[in-house]
């Protein structure tokens, strides 16, 4: 039976993306194609499964760009707006009238959703082309489609904020953590060891809501990861230049990239 798992890198960029409006430093203005960053979420192809990890305001662009047409479930690490604004956009995946999605998401994440959202949640706009969603309060691990979800509490500035563990019949397969300045020791110790983690690395200087990349290939490190793939970059980060520094086992991440497991 066919068990691959597809993850695609939709964006890696932080909350402004890069380029940067108004900037001109070598990053934004460079040519380099791994320079380019949208806002940062993955995509998660299994034989019975599609979902996206968070929904920021580049998603309509970027399901574009990757020919997403299905998705089952949306996961949110959080309710910032790069990880959230591009939830109206998921109106095309629930075309139909009794078509719904599942969301799953912590129950502040839900309630920012609510609030910003009011007119997808009131019970009022079940009609064809509309945003009709399945809610679900993420309170532990749960399930979607063939996949085993366990939400990984970390510290990332002032909002409730998790990653996520994914497995299949109790194998794990891999983390995902885009945006964290520590993790708390139950996380680390549910992927201490495990064979492939997609981890913040923000950019090589220090930063109060986000592991630098020294911070990240020291996390990396101490849990014994297999490979380490960094995302959410702000254009402090040259790939020509940062990549060649790092460990061979830790790597940049880029848009478009696609890890099969």
């Amino acid at each position: 039976m066919e068990t691959r798992t597809e993850i695609t890198f939709l964006g890696t960029g932080t909350s402004i993306g890069v380029p940067v409006i108004g900037c001109d430093c070598a990053v934004c203005t460079s040519g380099d194609p791994k320079n380019k960053r949208l806002r940062s979420s993955i995509h998660v192809q299994t034989p019975e499964v599609s979902l996206v990890v968070d929904t920021g305001p580049d998603f309509r662009q970027q399901c574009l760009r990757e020919g997403i047409r299905h998705l089952d479930a949306v996961l949110y690490t959080h309710a910032h707006s790069d990880h959230i604004m591009g939830f109206d956009d998921l109106r095309r995946f629930t075309v139909h009238e009794d078509e719904e999605i599942a969301i799953h998401a912590t129950s502040e994440c839900l309630e920012r959703l609510h609030a910003a959202f009011t007119y997808v949640f009131d019970g009022e706009n079940r009609y064809r082309g509309y945003l009709k969603t399945a809610a679900h309060v993420i309170r532990g691990p749960f399930t979607v489609g063939d996949l085993e979800v366990t939400p990984l509490p970390v510290d990332h500035g002032k909002v409730e904020t998790i990653g996520f563990l994914f497995s299949r019949e109790g194998e794990r397969l891999f983390a995902y953590i885009p945006d964290a300045k520590t993790l708390r020791e139950e996380s680390k110790q549910l992927i201490a060891g495990i064979d492939l983690l997609i981890l913040d690395g923000l950019q090589p200087e220090t930063h109060w809501s986000h592991l630098s990349t020294g911070e990240a290939v020291d996390l990396a490190e101490e849990l014994g990861v297999g490979k380490t793939w960094l995302t959410h970059f702000s254009c402090r980060v040259d790939y020509r230049t940062l990549e060649p520094t790092l460990p061979e086992m830790v790597r940049l991440a880029w848009d478009r990239m696609r890890v099969v497991v």
